[in-house]
């Protein structure tokens, strides 16, 4: 938690330097005011829009009754309110959680991660998504995922503002915007990426001893990352990537641009030391 606490400060700042950058002052008020208002649309509207664009569906009471029960019963044993459990018919092997709280959590699987693991396994992966909705981590990168958006909003008019000459004062230069703007959005993705690791490290941990069963989600993740590549992966993009227990790229030519998860085999090897 120290560790995402200073990462997430480290955004901030980056954000209000650049919003200082591009107009002094009134710059920093308008940078901060774009990440509340993009905190705001994401924080009430991630959560759907996200289950709309992986086609999933809330299971209703009697179906997958199985994976329901095991839910309810990780969900009790964490004192946590039963979140609602989604399913997508997708090939491709992941899981993941969504919702502003607890109370409006979700947890995802795809029909891919049911073909590859048993119930054991994928009790333990429940587990670890329940371990993100317990430690609040959807409202984390929520948070994250505002100002990385205002960040390269801003950077995007920065860069305009470079090339007709920056603002009108002796403190502002053209060059130096123009570098900023170019970096700050690289900058801004890597502080996003090391928060989302630190987070499924956490996950992992929290799962692990929610269940109590910390080889089964050691074997589930051995299971996904040499199921991934086999598979079309879940999403075209990156931008729901940093929520899956896994990356959905792992293993592709895409993988390393969104390097939102730990190394696999050291996230296992931490899991096996705790069994």
């Amino acid at each position: 938690m120290i560790r995402t606490a200073f990462l997430m400060t480290l955004l901030t700042m980056l954000l209000v330097f650049v919003g200082r950058l591009i107009g002094g002052q009134s710059g920093m008020l308008i940078a901060l005011g774009l990440g509340l208002a993009l905190n705001f649309v994401n924080f009430w509207f991630s959560s759907s829009i996200v289950l709309k664009v992986h086609g999933a569906k809330i299971l209703e009471p009697g179906e997958l009754q199985w994976l329901q029960d095991d839910v309810r019963e990780l969900a009790t044993k964490a004192g946590m309110p039963m979140p609602k459990v989604a399913y997508i018919a997708k090939p491709a092997p992941n899981a993941f959680a969504t919702g502003r709280n607890p109370q409006n959590a979700v947890v995802a699987v795809t029909q891919g991660l049911l073909d590859i693991c048993d119930r054991r396994e994928v009790r333990a992966v429940m587990a670890h998504e329940l371990g993100h909705v317990r430690h609040r981590d959807m409202l984390t990168m929520t948070l994250v995922s505002g100002a990385v958006s205002a960040i390269g909003v801003l950077a995007m008019i920065a860069r305009f503002s470079a090339f007709f000459g920056g603002r009108d004062d002796e403190d502002s230069s053209p060059i130096g915007m123009l570098v900023v703007a170019l970096l700050a959005p690289l900058m801004a993705a890597m502080v996003q990426m090391a928060i989302s690791r630190a987070r499924e490290y956490e996950a992992d941990r929290g799962g692990a001893e929610l269940s109590g069963d910390p080889e089964a989600l050691a074997s589930a993740l051995e299971r996904l990352h040499a199921g991934i590549p086999q598979r079309p992966p879940l999403s075209s993009t990156g931008a729901t990537a940093h929520m899956m227990i896994a990356n959905p790229f792992f293993g592709m030519s895409l993988g390393q641009l969104f390097s939102t998860h730990p190394d696999p085999a050291e996230r296992i090897r931490r899991l096996r030391a705790m069994a």
